[in-house]
């Protein structure tokens, strides 16, 4: 590992996409966080922080450190994961961090080691420049792209703060809400025949076909009717299907799985009710229709107001360091959510563009990554300063 110098996230963030932190639970064989980890920690050590590295699963570590403040100011949560996903199919080389025409290319570049590397730097800025009242907790993170296990584990062992920044990619926009999301695995049982023998047999796909009618007029009237101003509609789509057994066999089941990307103030509870609702509506029509609905996982919306003072606060670092602040709805799912629901209001905000995102080719620009530094080092003295005025360049 080439050392890198105090503050310097551009640097970081090279040292950070050279390391491969591909998420065991989506890359069979994957090495996990272990080495990303151990890099962040030594930075930090190096900038004078006292980071922990802390498992929130065996060999699924988070690095965890806590710039403490001199007492009676506000905290602030700095929260970023270290996991990436998987390489197959991308253009360039995934972990060299090669730079061209001032972007920074290689899987996590975007999604999100740019953010973790502006937040770590930017704390350390912020503490350089003086007059921290209150803490300052870098949580960079395991498993966002899978369960999130380890904001699950920093929420778990007790950590809090009066408000955080998720630094995933936003193009330096201010995200203060996202969609949830919801999985259903829908089986619909048929009765296995000889394709000759209407008489006996029940086609499960062909039930399937009517129930994915139904989904889609549910996700073209109902959800298009909701709204919310950040993030327009909810949506609902068909994942996966498969079933039958041959070409001259009724098929005796398929298999529907169904993503429902919910609205903050929409239920788990109320999107089953809306699946098993258009079940029931096949089954008017043909009470031959059977269908086991599972709910297999869901994640929460997020959604902070638009005048909280994280998001006026965020606002005003943006015009002090000369940008102009824009506030939109974060289209992915970002652990922000489960922050939010621990009571520490969270928002996005981070260099990089989230269409790159697992993409075949993914970069950074790497003035976004400074831009993004100095914001959210202003940021830092400003809520952990006590006010406006306690921030000195």
């Amino acid at each position: 590992m080439t050392p890198v110098a105090r503050g310097d996230a551009v640097a970081l963030l090279r040292e950070l996409v050279r390391t491969d932190s591909r998420n065991p639970s989506l890359v069979a064989g994957a090495p996990g966080e272990r080495a990303a980890a151990r890099v962040l920690a030594e930075s930090l050590r190096a900038w004078g922080a006292k980071p922990d590295i802390v498992d929130a699963a065996p060999g699924r570590p988070n690095v965890i450190a806590r710039i403490a403040g001199s007492g009676g100011g506000r905290s602030l949560m700095l929260n970023g994961h270290l996991d990436v996903v998987g390489t197959d199919g991308m253009i360039h080389e995934p972990f060299s961090a090669v730079e061209r025409n001032g972007l920074l290319y290689g899987r996590g570049s975007a999604d999100m080691k740019a953010g973790v590397a502006a937040m770590c730097a930017a704390a350390v800025r912020a503490a350089d420049a003086g007059a921290l009242r209150g803490d300052v907790i870098i949580a960079a993170v395991a498993d966002e792209e899978w369960s999130s296990i380890g904001t699950k584990a920093l929420i778990a062992s007790g950590v809090r703060a009066d408000a955080a920044i998720v630094t995933e990619p936003t193009r330096l926009a201010i995200m203060p809400a996202h969609r949830g999301f919801v999985w259903f695995s829908i089986t619909v049982h048929g009765r296995a025949a000889h394709g000759s023998r209407y008489d006996l047999g029940v086609d499960a796909i062909r039930l399937a076909g009517l129930l994915l009618a139904e989904l889609d007029a549910l996700d073209a009237g109902p959800l298009a009717a909701r709204t919310h101003p950040l993030l327009g509609r909810g949506s609902l789509h068909a994942s996966t299907i498969e079933g039958g057994l041959g070409m001259s066999t009724y098929p005796d089941r398929c298999v529907l799985r169904v993503e429902r990307r919910t609205l903050p103030g929409e239920s788990p509870e109320e999107t089953l009710a809306q699946i098993a609702a258009a079940c029931d509506r096949v089954r008017t029509r043909r009470p031959e229709f059977r269908a086991d609905v599972t709910l297999d996982l869901a994640q929460g919306p997020s959604d902070v107001a638009v005048d909280a003072p994280i998001v006026r606060a965020l606002e005003a670092a943006i015009a002090a360091e000369g940008g102009a602040a824009r506030i939109e709805g974060m289209t992915a799912w970002t652990d922000a959510a489960l922050l939010n629901d621990a009571g520490i209001p969270a928002i996005c905000y981070g260099p990089g563009d989230i269409g790159l995102a697992h993409a075949a080719e993914e970069f950074v620009p790497l003035d976004e990554v400074e831009q993004a530094t100095g914001v959210l080092a202003r940021l830092v003295g400003d809520w952990c300063g006590g006010g406006s005025g306690a921030w000195r360049a």
